[in-house]
C-alpha cells in the first residue's frame, strides 16, 4: 500500500511542542509543496488542529519516504532527535487507514464525540485537492473515512449531546467558580470554537459577555447573535478588569496576551482580591505561560482539560466500543478495495487484447460488412462485443475475488499465460 501516516497529538505530545508544527503546517501554501517537492512523496495531505499536527502520504520508496517524513516533522518542527522518537508516532499501511478511520469518527479526539475534527479532515483534504496533491489512493481513503464517520455517527450514539473543546473549557471554568450565574467573560476570538464557547457560557447563566477580534465586524456579528458587546482586538485588554472568564482562542502565531498586560488590568479592579480565571484553547497558544504565576489568576491551556475530557470518555466509553467495530468493518473493507488494485493491470491488458481481437476481425470482414445495412452492420458489431463481454464476465469476476482476498494469485497467473498477457 506505501501508505504511512506520521504525527503528533495531545496524547503524545504537550502543547508546547504542538504550537512549533502547528504554525508551519497550518499553512498549506508553503507544508504542502515542500512535500510535494520530495520524489518520493506521491500523494500527500496535512492536517493541523489544536490537537493533532498529521500528514498522511502515498510514498514512493517507503524506507526513504519515511525518512523524509520523520525529518520534515523534526525539521519544522526544530525537535532534536530525542523528541522526535518520543512524541511522533507512525501508523503504516492498514494501520494508517484504521488511525485516520478513528480520527474522522472522532473516537481519538481530545473529547470524544465531538463534530469539529470532521470538518478540518475535510477542510484540509479540500485544500490538498486544490493543490494538486491527492491522487487515487489518498481521494479513496479520504471519501472512504467520511463515511465511516457519517456511520459512526448515524449508528452509534457516540456524538449524542455533542460537546467539544469549547464545552470543556467553560465546563473547568464552572469547576473552578462552582457556579457561572452571573459570571463576565471576555472571549478573544470570533471563529467557530469561540462561537461555541459563547453558547455554553449563556447555558450555563453568565453574564456580560464581550467579544474581541482582529475583523470587528465579525465580533459585532457574534455579539449580535449572543446578545454581547463587541469589543475592537486592540482594546480588549482594557475590559480583562471587567471580567471573571478569559477564553482565547485566535489564530495568532504567538502569544497575544502577556503577564504584564494581565498585571496592569488587575490592579484597575475595585476588588483587591478579584480572580481571574483564563483559559487558552489556542494552538499556538494565546497567553504568555507567565500570566499563570500572578496572584488570583488561574491559567489553564488546551492539555489542562483532561478531568472533563474523562469524564465524558467514561460516558461514551460503550458507543465507542460499537464504533470501534463498524471501524474494524469498514478498514477490512478499504483493504478489500485496495487489494483489488492488483488484478486492474492483468483486466486491462485482458480487455485490450479481446478488443484489438474484435477490431482486428471486424476490419477483415469490413468488405461483407461493407454491404450490409448501417443497422445490420451495427447489430453485427454489438453481437460481437456482446459474446466477448459474456466470455469475459466469469475471468474478470475471479480476478477480483482473488486478488480482494489474499496475496497468492494463482488464478491471476493462469489467465496472464492462457492469454499470454
Amino acid at each position: 500500500m506505501k501508505l504511512i501516516l506520521v504525527g503528533m497529538n495531545y496524547k503524545t505530545a504537550p502543547v508546547e511542542l504542538r504550537e512549533r508544527l502547528q504554525n508551519y503546517c497550518s499553512d498549506q501554501d508553503v507544508a504542502l509543496p515542500d512535500l510535494m517537492m520530495n520524489p518520493e512523496i506521491k500523494e500527500a495531505i496535512c492536517l493541523a488542529t489544536c490537537n493533532r499536527i498529521e500528514v498522511i502520504a502515498r510514498l514512493g520508496d517507503t524506507a526513504r519516504g519515511e525518512d523524509f517524513l520523520k525529518n520534515f516533522m523534526c525539521t519544522q518542527g526544530n525537535f532534536d532527535i530525542n523528541e522526535t522518537e518520543k512524541y511522533l508516532y507512525i501508523y503504516r499501511d492498514i494501520d494508517a487507514v484504521l488511525h485516520l478511520f478513528r480520527v474522522a469518527s472522532s473516537l481519538d479526539s481530545m473529547v470524544m464525540g465531538e463534530p469539529q475534527i470532521l470538518g478540518q479532515i475535510k477542510d484540509a483534504y479540500r485544500m490538498a485537492v486544490d493543490r494538486h496533491a491527492t491522487g487515487v489512493l489518498l481521494n479513496r481513503l479520504t471519501h472512504h473515512a467520511f463515511q465511516v464517520a457519517k456511520r459512526v455517527r448515524s449508528e452509534t450514539e457516540i456524538a449524542g449531546n455533542a460537546v467539544s473543546v469549547s464545552y470543556a473549557a467553560v465546563e473547568l471554568a464552572k469547576k473552578i467558580f462552582g457556579s457561572l450565574k452571573g459570571k463576565a467573560a471576555l472571549l478573544i476570538g470570533a471563529g467557530e470554537m469561540s462561537e461555541l464557547a459563547a453558547r455554553h457560557l449563556i447555558r450555563q447563566g453568565a453574564g456580560n459577555l464581550f467579544i474581541a477580534n482582529r475583523t470587528i465586524a465579525r465580533a459585532q456579528q457574534m455579539a449580535e447573535e449572543f446578545h454581547g458587546a463587541a469589543v475592537s482586538f486592540d482594546e480588549f485588554p482594557s475590559f480583562l478588569p471587567e471580567v471573571d472568564i478569559v477564553i482565547a482562542s485566535t489564530g495568532a502565531p504567538g502569544y497575544i496576551l502577556t503577564a504584564p498586560m494581565v498585571a496592569a488590568a488587575l490592579k484597575k479592579h475595585k476588588h483587591k482580591q478579584h480572580m481571574l480565571f483564563l483559559i487558552d484553547i489556542a494552538v499556538p497558544r494565546d497567553i504568555e505561560p507567565e500570566v499563570g504565576e500572578l496572584d488570583n489568576v488561574y491559567l489553564y491551556n488546551i492539555d489542562h482539560l483532561q478531568d472533563v475530557v474523562d469524564a465524558n470518555r467514561a460516558m461514551r466509553r460503550g458507543e465507542a466500543l460499537r464504533a470501534e467495530e463498524l471501524i474494524a468493518e469498514e478498514v477490512a473493507g478499504f483493504e478489500k478495495w485496495f487489494n483489488s488494485l492488483a488484478a486492474v493491470p492483468a483486466i486491462v491488458r485482458l480487455r485490450e487484447k479481446t478488443d484489438s481481437i474484435v477490431q482486428g476481425e471486424l476490419a477483415r470482414f469490413s468488405a461483407w460488412l461493407g454491404g450490409l445495412k448501417e443497422e445490420d452492420r451495427a447489430h453485427v458489431e454489438w453481437l460481437v462485443s456482446s459474446v466477448v463481454n459474456k466470455i469475459l464476465h466469469d475471468p474478470i469476476t475471479v480476478l477480483k475475488e482473488e486478488s480482494s482476498e489474499g496475496d497468492e494469485l494463482p488464478d491471476m497467473a493462469a489467465i496472464r499465460r492462457l492469454f499470454k498477457l
